[in-house]
């Protein structure tokens, strides 16, 4: 092949070359979980999912582990496009979204298949309805699981014990209502500031779901653990809208395609391992006190009245429509 022809044809296999590298997406997702905790997992298999549903015409790099910063962060770079989405907790999106205090009331559920049951149906199409008004797309919803307390001061074992207690939350209304409704002291505070608070004694305690509690190493700063139960909270996968709406029909179906792959892999995981993850804290060394159908109901009784405070905030619609479609 004469010099002139080879040039020509290298220059071919260049252009071809970079216009595939030009066509091909690639979506930016992060998220503050541990590295063993299912949400993780489901990072990985979205990205697997939509590698191969579009044959790699999509490529979707993963910063977990809070690389991106904490959670409140995370949100607000998907909310600006620095990143196309992320998974966490819908607390990090009430500021935006206060209807979410809605599904977040306390001793709303008494299942997993209740709440799913509900966020999988008109009262989940109405929050996202409200999350694309704020420019998200909710993609799907997750288990996060009930919460519990924890705390270094005493066992909790009576609506009492709670009086005082310096315990953090997130940066949810109608959750920090509840726990100064049963005589706690609540704090806001991103996850990411979590342990070292505990460890320094900044706080006596704070609240997640087992889960969150082994992944996180809490047992480390924390002796006595509750089966409070007191929330169930969901994490959902979001992506920025404006990014989304720039992908193709085809690829736009594909990642929703892969999230619900990603969405029923976690839910599964999360059930399974609920109890595996209490026992292992119990063997970690934590006091393990559960509360009794008398001190519950208790409970129940002293933040029956937040619902009319979420009601003053959020009005009456997005109230009524999870108490009407919530099933017993």
């Amino acid at each position: 092949m004469h010099a002139r022809a080879l040039l020509a044809a290298l220059g071919g296999v260049l252009l071809l070359s970079t216009v595939a590298a030009q066509a091909q997406e690639r979506l930016r997702v992060a998220g503050n979980f541990p590295e063993d905790h299912t949400a993780t997992g489901a990072m990985e298999v979205f990205k697997e999912q939509v590698e191969e549903i579009t044959n790699g015409e999509i490529q979707v790099d993963l910063f977990p582990v809070m690389q991106l910063g904490g959670a409140q962060e995370n949100v607000d770079q998907v909310r600006s496009g620095a990143i196309f989405g992320v998974f966490t907790s819908i607390a990090y999106f009430s500021r935006s979204i206060p209807e979410y205090e809605a599904v977040s009331l306390p001793f709303l559920f008494d299942s997993r298949e209740q709440a799913f049951a509900l966020m999988d149906g008109e009262v989940g199409d109405y929050l996202d309805a409200k999350m694309e008004d704020e420019g998200f797309v909710n993609l799907g919803y997750m288990e996060l699981g009930f919460r519990h307390v924890t705390n270094n001061e005493r066992p909790i074992t009576s609506l009492d014990d709670f009086d005082g207690l310096r315990i953090r939350l997130q940066p949810n209304e109608v959750h920090l209502e509840s726990m100064r409704a049963v005589g706690a002291n609540p704090t806001p505070m991103d996850i990411s500031e979590v342990y070292s608070a505990l460890q320094q004694g900044v706080l006596d305690g704070q609240e997640n779901p087992y889960n969150i509690i082994a992944t996180r190493g809490f047992d480390e700063v924390q002796r006595y653990l509750s089966d409070s139960g007191h929330f169930f909270d969901f994490i959902n996968a979001v992506a920025n809208k404006e990014a989304f709406d720039a992908l193709s029909p085809e690829h736009q179906e594909a990642v929703r395609e892969a999230m619900r792959t990603a969405v029923l892999w976690q839910r599964e995981q999360a059930a399974a391992l609920e109890e595996q993850f209490r026992e292992e804290l119990i063997e970690r060394g934590m006091q393990f006190d559960p509360i009794s159908d008398e001190v519950r109901a208790q409970l129940r009784d002293a933040t029956e009245g937040v619902v009319d405070g979420v009601r003053e905030r959020i009005g009456d619609e997005a109230i009524d429509l999870v108490l009407t479609n919530r099933q017993s």
